[in-house]
């Protein structure tokens, strides 16, 4: 089993899939590519029909796209427990995870992601000022809010137990982190949502990410 990803230091497609097999404690080969160079774009022609990031090899069959993936480790590794038990959880994981996989663009536009975004360190840009962001980021808060009210009892995730929509969130937090954004500012009047986002950047698992970023910078 192997996974393709872009360069460590930019790659957010390339984490949250990362993330999802990390949970599963199992097996598997990185391959990292430079998907910015020459070499790295022709690299990427072999291997890719979608020619995009990330990509799981497994069992002779090529799986594109970050969401994909972690369908099909959810499949594969139900010990892994990678939707929430119950239902109404589950259906609502789905649903915020798909939405930051296909949203917010206007978070994504205005606040890329850079060498420093998912390390610790004193460089920080300021934060966005454009009313579409800020609707990104009121929207964001809020639905953290809501899930940990509603189902955040059994842990500091957003629905309790770690699942999928965390990993889909963690490059958010990274965001939230390095352009200094005050979700007090944007609707956590109680620090819930500042609690959350403080729980995904503290993990383990992207620290690991992180560390090895910066190794390879």
């Amino acid at each position: 089993m192997e996974l393709i990803i872009g360069p460590r230091l930019y790659s957010t497609w390339s984490l949250r899939p990362w993330l999802v097999l990390k949970r599963c404690q199992v097996d598997f080969a990185v391959r990292e590519i430079d998907i910015y160079s020459p070499v790295g774009q022709a690299e990427l022609e072999q291997v890719s029909p979608s020619r995009l990031v990330p990509l799981l090899k497994v069992e002779g069959e090529t799986i594109w796209d970050s969401m994909a993936i972690s369908v099909w480790c959810a499949e594969r590794f139900p010990e892994a427990r990678l939707w929430p038990a119950d239902p109404h959880a589950r259906w609502l994981a789905r649903s915020a995870a798909c939405e930051m996989h296909g949203g917010f663009m206007a978070l994504r536009t205005e606040c890329g992601m850079g060498p420093d975004h998912t390390m610790v360190g004193p460089d920080r840009s300021p934060p966005p000022s454009g009313a579409a962001v800020t609707r990104d980021i009121r929207r964001i808060v809020a639905l953290w809010r809501e899930m940990r009210g509603r189902f955040g009892a059994g842990g500091p995730w957003l629905f309790g137990e770690w699942s999928v929509a965390d990993a889909f969130f963690t490059p958010a937090a990274t965001r939230f982190r390095h352009y200094q954004i005050d979700l007090a500012a944007h609707g956590d009047e109680d620090g819930t949502a500042a609690t959350y986002r403080d729980a995904l950047l503290s993990q383990p698992d992207l620290l690991e990410w992180s560390a090895e970023a910066l190794a390879a910078r």
